[in-house]
């Protein structure tokens, strides 16, 4: 999910006269919308936009107790190998390498774009407890062509997906997703030079916001579903034998 909202962050900034900028901003999301033009001056004198989304989305979370009627935690499931791929969407990537505890290599499938085959790879953390669970994007680059990867000098994104339940001591247990992501853009040629920053901020987080509202839902439901799925193993596991 968090993939697809790069790629359209990507191919839309990259239809303008516009290149990425690879300086990370270590200011909140809130911050870096609010920026003005005069704080987005890059130290070359060139104006930077940055754009960003964010998306709530609060379900009901399904109640699970096994065959002796103790109660499942969507929490097991998130720390599990199963829930673990269903927070990465293992199923749309076209590779998927473990880098060392919690960390992952994931490559998108290629997507053309204009004369170009673009191929995103993202290196995400995994950090679940029995309270939370939270998906931070630690770098994203893109292979293909020369110039494709040229771009990965110059580009800089953040996304952070926090996950949330209430499972226990509530009358209406729920799940939480909390996405966040900014994409940090350097604007280097005219007539865009010229412009507020907000010429291009203002459209490019049109996008992106539209972009998130359609997909955090679809995230969230498809979390509920890989779960369900998941105590389903588990209740038809040999006891011995413990999925």
């Amino acid at each position: 999910m968090i993939a697809r909202a790069i790629d359209v962050a990507y191919l839309t900034c990259s239809s303008r006269p516009i290149s990425f900028d690879s300086t990370r901003r270590s200011r909140s999301l809130g911050a870096v919308g609010r920026a003005s033009a005069a704080e987005q001056e890059s130290p070359a004198g060139r104006k930077r936009a940055n754009l960003w989304a964010c998306r709530k989305e609060k379900v009901k979370l399904p109640e699970y107790t096994d065959r002796h009627g103790r109660p499942f935690c969507i929490g097991d499931f998130l720390r599990h190998p199963s829930g673990v791929q269903a927070l990465l969407n293992s199923r749309a990537l076209q590779g998927l390498e473990s880098l060392g505890p919690d960390t992952y290599r994931c490559t998108l499938q290629k997507i053309q774009f204009l004369a170009f085959e673009v191929a995103p790879v993202l290196e995400l953390r995994v950090n679940s407890t029995s309270e939370d669970c939270t998906v931070e994007m630690i770098s994203c680059k893109f292979e293909g062509s020369e110039l494709i990867k040229g771009q990965n000098k110059l580009f800089s994104a953040f996304m952070r997906n926090h996950i949330t339940w209430n499972a226990e001591h509530s009358s209406e247990p729920s799940l939480e997703v909390d996405v966040n992501l900014s994409v940090s853009l350097e604007i280097y040629t005219q007539p865009f030079s010229l412009l507020p920053a907000a010429a291009v901020e203002n459209p490019g987080n049109l996008i992106m916001q539209g972009l998130i509202d359609r997909l955090v839902p679809l995230l969230a439901e498809q979390l509920l579903q890989d779960y369900a799925t998941w105590v389903k193993m588990q209740k038809e596991a040999p006891i011995t034998r413990r999925v």
